[in-house]
């Protein structure tokens, strides 16, 4: 069936859905697992962009500004390498060949390179359900993944509340978070 599975994984409350589904395809696979995470400045937990003034009389306001921004873009980065971590040993514990990497850039693209040179089967993607004009502004990944990608993309819908509740469910009774 799959002998690689790659999941992009962002910062949202459906990424541990997501990993979970991930965790499943490749143990009822038997296949490895790359679980990929791209560091975006649009992403809810990021820095975001530094900003700069141009004409400023203090050039030093600007210095302190850029190594507050590098200082926060490192945690941001730690954080998301210790998640990955977590993640990876999560699956590895379920008999799972499990590698991560986190890269900086447009998250569609990373995706894209990293399922090409690592020569994943299926690339599995969460869709946080942008319609219309947040869509046209903002992108899909997930779209742009499906129309870039050199193999198969399945895209993960959120999960019901339902299911949410018994993930959380499970989690708790198992003493474990996701």
């Amino acid at each position: 069936m799959y002998r690689k599975i790659l999941v992009a994984l962002d910062h949202s409350p459906f990424r541990t859905y997501l990993l979970g589904k991930a965790i499943e395809m490749a143990k009822a696979s038997k296949a490895d697992l790359m679980i990929v995470h791209a560091l975006s400045a649009y992403e809810d937990n990021s820095p975001g962009l530094p900003v700069r003034a141009y004409h400023t009389y203090y050039p030093i306001a600007d210095s302190v500004a850029w190594d507050t921004y590098q200082k926060r873009w490192a945690a941001y980065e730690q954080e998301g390498l210790a998640e990955l971590q977590a993640f990876a040993t999560e699956a590895t514990e379920q008999g799972i060949k499990t590698e991560f990497t986190q890269t900086a850039g447009d998250p569609g693209r990373i995706i894209c390179d990293v399922a090409k040179s690592w020569d994943a089967d299926l690339i599995m993607v969460g869709n946080r359900g942008r319609s219309g004009l947040t869509e046209l502004l903002l992108g899909s990944v997930s779209n742009y993944v499906m129309h870039h990608a050199t193999s198969s993309v399945l895209i993960v819908q959120g999960a019901s509340s339902e299911e949410q509740t018994a993930d959380k469910t499970e989690s708790a009774a198992a003493g474990t978070t996701r």
